[in-house]
């Protein structure tokens, strides 16, 4: 049976952080806790948000790590608790709003992280405990303010899923004015995320309509204004519709994801360095081409569909029009140029098999697949 759900309350404009008290009253947030990164904050990020919540005692948390690890959860519990919070503002990209999911669960929930993760079926353990969360997103690419899941690199080194519609931000404050520094490597790394998620989503075999669709017009938002919000920080209309597209792709996972994740999920928790949106970038290509063969992205025609979002001739120039996009973007030109060498593949592949996300690829991969796509992406 499908499960069609959305989602959560978004404030969407320029100028929306403002509304942060707003939303706090709303939710019932009296004593927040600021979930943040170093970036942001030497950004000046942080700081609009802190100015709109005059009169409230707020404590802050201002070392997310790049990829959210279960021991930056303990730290920031630990001022949680020591300040009294009742709830969480994440203010940053999606490491510092998986990392607020996180502290949320382990704030509230007793033992380790890992006991919540998904792959260890932890997700029905995760209750209405929760502490509330409000987002508020300064990147566009994982759209984790409107999405159910987070991740996080545990104790042990992996790098695991956490799911529970009770993780869902009780507010999302997109604000396409916060991403307008953002600079361009950055911008075209979370964009090729969000278009990522927006593919992905869109081939994975559960019955969703309303999520397809949503995941189409995220594309095509995406692919059409990455370049220009890329070469030209300021271009508002390009902010506005890449930070629409990386909603839009999370709003539409809910139906799941791929191989392309499997494989980043694995390899970013082998080297936590990696940026995700990098990698699944690298990956998209081979993966659409095995994708190819399975018979739910055929009898759909999801290619099809998805080459004339793109505006490409046809669907077998997909793979090559995000190589070239990629190149456009000044991204790598596989994993070789990060480093990434064949000695790590078997780790990688173990990683991707037990993956949360290599259940919902519409066509199954087995080991040797993945060594052929890890090879293709090299």
């Amino acid at each position: 049976m499908a499960l069609i759900y959305y989602i959560t309350q978004v404030q969407f404009d320029f100028g929306a952080v403002r509304l942060l008290r707003q939303e706090c009253e709303r939710v019932g947030i009296a004593r927040p806790l600021v979930v943040t990164d170093p970036g942001v904050k030497a950004a000046g990020v942080l700081q609009k948000a802190l100015d709109a919540l005059p009169g409230l005692p707020v404590a802050v948390f201002d070392q997310t790590p790049s990829n959210p690890t279960e021991a930056a959860v303990r730290a920031a519990v630990a001022v949680y608790k020591s300040n009294g919070c009742d709830g969480l503002i994440a203010v940053g990209g999606g490491s510092a709003i998986d990392c607020a999911k996180g502290i949320a669960i382990a704030a509230t929930h007793e033992g380790p992280l890992k006991t919540y993760a998904t792959i260890e079926g932890g997700s029905p353990r995760i209750t209405e405990r929760v502490a509330p969360i409000i987002a508020v997103p300064t990147t566009s690419g994982t759209g984790s303010e409107v999405a159910r899941g987070a991740i996080i690199i545990v104790d042990d080194h992996r790098k695991l899923g956490f799911h529970s519609w009770h993780l869902v931000p009780r507010a999302a404050i997109c604000d396409p004015e916060l991403t307008l520094g953002l600079p361009p490597l950055l911008t075209a790394a979370t964009g090729m995320d969000a278009i990522a998620h927006c593919m992905e989503t869109f081939m994975a075999p559960p019955f969703n309509p309303p999520a397809d669709g949503i995941a189409l017009d995220g594309l095509e938002r995406a692919w059409g204004h990455i370049e220009r919000a890329t070469q030209d920080g300021g271009d508002r209309e390009a902010r506005l519709n890449l930070m629409s597209a990386s909603m839009q792709g999370a709003m539409a996972f809910q139906k799941g994801l791929g191989c392309v994740h499997s494989l980043s999920h694995s390899l970013g928790g082998v080297n936590p360095r990696l940026h995700h949106g990098t990698l699944n970038a690298l990956f998209l290509p081979a993966v659409i081409a095995f994708n190819a063969e399975a018979e739910s992205v055929r009898k759909q025609q999801c290619l099809r569909r998805m080459a004339q979002a793109m505006h490409v001739d046809t669907a077998g120039d997909i793979g090559e029009a995000i190589r070239d996009m990629n190149a456009r973007l000044g991204l790598p030109k596989g994993l070789a140029a990060l480093g990434v060498t064949p000695a790590l593949f078997e780790q990688v592949i173990d990683g991707a098999m037990a993956d949360h996300c290599h259940k919902t690829n519409p066509r199954t991969a087995s080991r040797e697949d993945y060594l052929a796509m890890l090879e293709a992406s090299l």
